[in-house]
């Protein structure tokens, strides 16, 4: 306590040292001072006895302009000398902890409050942490004095105020306001315990958001594993079956969860931030990060799932760095079991990264235990993450989900539902991504290459070249128990057994993939170059002249101001003209110029390159490239015809690029977009009527552009029905359909010169048949035989003449009709 003007003076004196080399800040100023009423008494909360804390907390409060927690506080009839007090007493002489008391400046605060001789009172908890400012850490040795879970003695924080003392963070913790928890009507001693009770429960949630749960050592967290009752039940059936004995089975499950289990620590940690910090500097003209309050908002209290989309290996070194630099703790990665080579997978296991092989079917014993070590780490309260795409796109579109890691968060909450689960999708859009050249390889057919320690080289070689800004964008937080009690209301009643799911099960999963994909891409990052990729890749010969291309750039921004894709998705800074000259500067495109002007275009290259980009923001112009095919080769269209065509077709787009509205949203959206179209002069209107402007007019160029960009995913649609129509009735498979499909699109594609790998791509197909089975549109026998609703033919042609130019839907109904005896035969199984 600092009563005394003896003490007083010794405090000044202290601060007056620690002022010539401590160097702080309040990393939520703002928050704190808006939230802090200064009408009422305030108290300051410090989780542990120390001098050091209290002297940061004063110089923090004196710039802040907040009150003093060394001053005298009036609460009630009493004159407090000080408004401070500790969570946790001092220890004695000897640095033993001794027993838990009340602070008796809370006894008096909280009779006050009782006795109503003042109205309310606050307390406001208050973490310092040291060594929590990444950004300005440039030593290896002082990465090793960090805050931690390491009881904390005299020397160790010495240590730390020489080494840490110019990095040291402060954070105010919103008031907890003693009037509501005095009204709660207990005994004074049970309202004493629960508000020391809350205080001691903010700071470790607030200590474990921001460096991490405590962690044991591995090998202890191994051997718990191996003695949890799943594990072990597991390792008796495994020695059953392949007739090892007891021990060598469990030999067995011990080397899986060594192979499994992360070696998290935090020196590693500190130290690779120092390594990125320098890294994305170097590579990246900046990094842009949107929405991280939401985070921040849920990290306290909740297991934290982060969910990014997978485009590039720097994805989950980028998403750790940028968490740690914004004081949160980075997150246990599910790594692919190719990533743990020599050197580099010992050090992505000690920066928090578990591996997990590509397949866990038919070894049940690798199971068990890998599910039981994602229960530990649930249970324990580490954030974690994983890529629900499964690997990485090479194509630029959010892929597909897979199922198995969400299965297994799913079973595990379920296991244990104290601590709730909260899903974080995280949008990474790279204006150039770092294995550009390895995914075109890939586009044009090459083979996938395997990771290799030699490619850190590779690293080292593409420092000297220019990858632009990187946008991270964290999306809409999906909390687990409010959506199963939205999909699966009676999910807490029901008993859950760890060997047989419950009969929801496997739909309920399936529901959350496509939640969390959608909600990844509504954080999307549009961004200069894939809007420009969108834009050039709509024209014929992926040219333009530089003032139109401004012109366009302008225009499509001004679409996505007035209907904006979702509260999640970031648009650029500046105008059409900035945009187009810093796309210029990154050398993605090829200049010539003449007397009227500069033309600007992609190679061949670029070309195949850039569809990778454009399918990255392919799903925000979705909707309103689907309403401008309908006027293609139609004048004039209704508001219901628009509608009509617009539902039918929607369900496909939706399902294979995530788009989020759901179809009870869907009409007041094409109502909006239809508005904003009219606005920018796009459409004309006439009472429930929309015309087109004439063939000749710029309008019309500009709203057939917009109509392109997803002309290619409506020529797959049309071709694969058309194929369908034509061998009849109850004759293809799903599988024989998929292959037809894919032999005839790379027919067009050479035929119309489709510079678009994915316009091949069998998936794609996969995923358009199973859309049509799920809509009903399509029905299976007993043999696997496809049959058709009657009207499909007649629907598809009539959206067919609308949408697409006449030689296109020609060359499709053509080509469907060649030689049929080969296009038909299925291929070889190991081909499938």
């Amino acid at each position: 306590m600092i009563r005394t003007p003896f003490r007083r003076l010794a405090f000044a004196a202290l601060k007056h040292v620690l002022n010539l080399w401590v160097r702080s800040q309040t990393i939520n100023l703002s928050a704190a001072t808006l939230k802090i009423d200064r009408s009422k008494p305030v108290i300051y909360v410090l989780q542990q006895h120390s001098l050091t804390d209290l002297a940061v907390l004063d110089s923090e409060c004196i710039k802040a302009g907040l009150p003093r927690p060394v001053t005298p506080v009036v609460v009630g009839d009493i004159l407090e000398a000080n408004a401070y007090i500790y969570a946790t007493p001092a220890p004695d002489w000897l640095g033993r902890p001794v027993k838990r008391t009340v602070p008796t400046r809370l006894t008096h605060l909280l009779t006050a409050v009782k006795h109503s001789t003042v109205e309310d009172a606050q307390i406001v908890p208050v973490s310092v942490f040291w060594g929590q400012s990444p950004d300005r850490e440039t030593s290896f040795w002082k990465v090793l004095w960090t805050d931690n879970w390491v009881v904390t003695g005299r020397l160790r924080k010495l240590a730390r105020i020489l080494f840490l003392g110019r990095m040291t963070r402060v954070l105010f913790s919103d008031p907890i306001n003693l009037r509501q928890l005095v009204s709660q009507n207990k005994s004074e001693e049970r309202t004493q315990r629960m508000v020391l009770r809350i205080v001691r429960v903010h700071f470790r949630n607030l200590k474990t958001a921001v460096i991490g749960p405590d962690l044991s050592h591995r090998r202890t967290l191994i051997k718990a594993l191996l003695e949890a009752p799943t594990v072990r039940e597991a390792i008796e059936r495994e020695a059953t079956r392949s007739g090892l004995s007891r021990e060598r089975a469990k030999g067995q499950a011990f080397g899986y969860a060594m192979e499994i289990a992360s070696d998290f620590s935090y020196p590693v940690v500190r130290c690779l931030e120092i390594i990125l910090s320098w890294f994305w500097n170097t590579l990246y003209k900046g990094i842009r990060v949107n929405h991280i309050d939401r985070v921040q908002n849920v990290a306290q209290g909740n297991e934290i799932v982060y969910v990014p989309c997978h485009r590039s290996h720097m994805d989950y070194l980028l998403l750790s760095y940028l968490l740690f630099h914004n004081g949160l703790t980075p997150p246990h990665i599910a790594a692919g079991i190719n990533l743990n080579m020599p050197v580099v997978g010992s050090i992505l296991r000690r920066g928090g990264a578990f591996f997990m092989r590509r397949s866990f079917k038919g070894n049940a014993l690798y199971t068990a235990v890998f599910n039981e070590y994602m229960y530990t780490l649930f249970s324990r309260g580490f954030s974690t993450e994983y890529f629900v795409e499964g690997g990485r796109s090479r194509t630029g579109r959010m892929l597909q989900p897979k199922t198995g890691m969400l299965a297994i968060t799913l079973r595990s909450f379920l296991r244990n539902s104290q601590r709730p689960v909260v899903f974080v999708p995280v949008y990474i859009g790279y204006e150039r991504v770092f294995e550009g050249r390895t995914y075109l390889g890939e586009l044009r057919g090459a083979a996938k290459k395997k990771e290799s320690i030699l490619d850190i080289f590779k690293v080292v070689k593409a420092l000297r070249q220019r990858f632009g800004q990187v946008w991270v964008n964290f999306g809409e937080p999906l909390s687990l128990p409010q959506f199963l009690d939205q999909h699966q209301p009676e999910w807490r009643e029901l008993a859950y057994d760890q060997e047989a799911r419950p009969p929801w099960f496997s739909s309920v999963t399936h529901c959350l993939a496509e939640v969390v994909a959608r909600r990844i891409n509504d954080a999307t990052a549009v961004n200069p170059v894939n809007l420009t990729a969108l834009i050039l890749l709509s024209t014929p010969r992926q040219a333009m002249d530089e003032s139109a291309l401004t012109r366009v750039f302008d225009l499509y921004l001004s679409l996505l101001r007035q209907v904006p894709y979702s509260p999640s998705a970031t648009l650029p800074e500046g105008d059409g003209q900035a945009q187009v000259s810093y796309v210029r500067s990154l050398n993605i495109l090829i200049e010539q110029e003449d007397a009227i002007g500069r033309i600007l275009s992609l190679n061949e290259q670029n070309t195949v390159l850039m569809t990778y980009y454009r399918n990255n923001i392919l799903h925000v112009f979705a909707l309103p490239a689907l309403l401008a095919s309908f006027f293609q080769n139609t004048p004039r269209m209704s508001v219901e015809q628009i509608h009509r065509f617009t539902q039918a077709l929607y369900p496909y787009l939706q399902a294979e690029l995530f788009i989020r509205w759901d179809r009870d949203e869907l009409p007041a959206v094409i109502d909006q977009w239809l508005k904003a179209l009219v606005d920018h002069d796009l459409l004309q209107q006439e009472g429930n009527v929309y015309k087109r402007h004439t063939p000749s007019s710029r309008q019309f160029v500009r709203l057939s552009l917009l109509a392109h960009s997803l002309q290619q995913t409506l020529q797959r649609y049309y071709m694969a029905i058309a194929l369908l129509l034509k061998h009849g009735q109850n004759c293809l498979t799903a599988l024989e359909l998929e292959d037809v499909c894919t032999v005839m699109a790379r027919r067009l594609s050479i035929l119309h010169g489709l510079n678009a790998p994915e316009f091949f791509d069998k998936t794609l197909f996969r995923h358009f048949i199973q859309t049509l089975l799920k809509e009903g549109v399509l029905h299976q026998n007993e043999n696997g035989k496809l049959s058709h609703h009657e009207l499909l033919g007649e629907l598809a042609e009539e959206a067919g003449k609308r949408m697409l130019p006449a030689e296109i839907r020609l060359s499709i109904r053509q080509v469907a009709l060649e030689r049929p005896d080969e296009i038909s035969l299925p291929l070889e199984p190991n081909e499938h």
